[in-house]
């Protein structure tokens, strides 16, 4: 029986009725912190700069923001948060605190019980391991979260250095299937990293 209470079979549905922390320090001078509009026009900036960078892999990157559109992602972004939907982050140093050289989110596109890990890192800070530090504290953060026992990462089988991350934080390859291609560089066959509670 339907209530009228109830969210339609085909809404969006919280992730966990839990909330990942806001700010996540990563050691080595770098954190994650919950993306907010006031991070917009450092955001837009970080995405411009590095859209050649991003481009292969990344369909949003196809042409450069506007500012507008910035704000406008920052405003779905915390508006999702705080329904529970998805997590996003960004990528700072602590020096720095304005700064952004990454994008990061626990995503609930996975289904019921799971959550993905999607990111980037600027070009300029690519190699320090940061990526991987913040996909494990994004591990732990998703299953401190009620009602998460898996965490998943995809990414094209011929991205090694997406692939890199899951590989080093222990996830195991659980399948590799077949494709839409959406970024230029995408060969239509994306690899599952999982790793269970």
């Amino acid at each position: 029986m339907s209530h009228s209470t109830d969210a339609p079979d085909n809404a969006p549905r919280p992730i966990s009725t839990g909330r990942p922390p806001e700010l996540l320090p990563l050691g080595n001078g770098a954190h994650l912190r919950r993306r907010r509009l006031a991070d917009a026009a450092e955001l837009n900036a970080a995405v411009i700069a590095n859209l050649d960078h991003l481009r292969p892999w990344m369909f949003w990157a196809a042409q450069a923001p506007t500012m507008a559109e910035s704000e406008q992602m920052s405003v779905r972004g915390e508006a999702a948060w705080d329904e529970g939907l998805d997590f996003l982050y960004l990528l700072g140093l602590d020096d720095e605190p304005a700064k952004v050289i990454g994008g990061f989110g626990l995503h609930g596109r996975v289904g019921p019980g799971a959550v993905e890990i999607g990111y980037w890192v600027h070009q300029a800070y690519t190699g320090r391991g940061l990526a991987t530090a913040a996909a494990g504290a994004l591990t732990e953060a998703g299953f401190a979260l009620p009602g998460i026992d898996r965490v998943e990462i995809h990414c094209d089988e011929t991205n090694a250095a997406s692939a890199a991350v899951p590989r080093k934080l222990g996830y195991t390859l659980d399948r590799i299937e077949s494709a839409a291609v959406t970024a230029p560089a995408e060969t239509g066959r994306k690899m599952f990293w999982i790793t269970k509670r």
